[in-house]
């Protein structure tokens, strides 16, 4: 189960926000290649889930997240990952569900790229209060292959690894306050897959 926070900003705030006492550590960076899949009449989009493979690093890893809840940035829904070999889709080797295992691998022969997204990670893990949170910027594009169509992703993840979800509001408000004065983040609930979706939709 994940529980994570999403917050977009603005490219002016990106240095205040860079400043802030606890981002100073360099944080480690990654460039995330990722390809999302759906059939033709889009039954992963119907159903709020997320088919994805992604290169990190030289790793290759399949990702299958289902439908969740989303309210005020504040998302927390099923997620699995595990390695794969590009184009496989061993869903029957990464999922525990088996009703969902038997559903996916239905749908394999007819899943097909249809967005991509590019973009660098950079990732600290911050100890606030009683919880241990996972903060990630995220700069990069969204694209749909073969077209014109993209759009610009830049924003900040914070993921409950441990303890409280309070904490999780309770760090972003943190965040908002720097040394060379306010960063505006805005909670929002569009995950990169809808903006995907709502991108590839564009031309169709």
């Amino acid at each position: 189960m994940e529980t994570e926070l999403k917050l977009s900003l603005q490219a002016q705030d990106l240095p205040r926000l860079l400043a802030h006492p606890l981002l100073l550590a360099s944080g480690s960076r990654q460039r995330l290649l990722n390809t999302y899949f759906d059939t033709p009449e889009l039954a992963l989009q119907q159903a709020r889930m997320a088919v994805r493979e992604r290169l990190a690093g030289a790793q290759w890893l399949l990702t299958v997240k289902t439908a969740g809840q989303s309210t005020g940035g504040l998302s927390r829904r099923q997620e699995w990952e595990g390695p794969t070999t590009p184009g496989a889709l061993q869903f029957d080797q990464l999922l525990d569900d088996t009703a969902l295992s038997q559903t996916m691998m239905a749908l394999r022969p007819r899943l097909q790229a249809m967005f991509c997204t590019d973009f660098e990670r950079q990732r600290w893990v911050i100890a606030h209060g009683d919880a241990q949170i996972e903060v990630a910027l995220d700069q990069g594009r969204i694209h749909v292959p073969g077209t014109e169509r993209s759009e610009p992703i830049l924003e900040l993840e914070l993921e409950l690894l441990s303890g409280p979800e309070s904490a999780l509001m309770a760090l972003a408000d943190v965040l908002c306050q720097t040394p060379q004065g306010p960063v505006q983040l805005t909670p929002s609930d569009a995950s990169k897959a809808q903006r995907g979706q709502a991108l590839w939709a564009r031309g169709h």
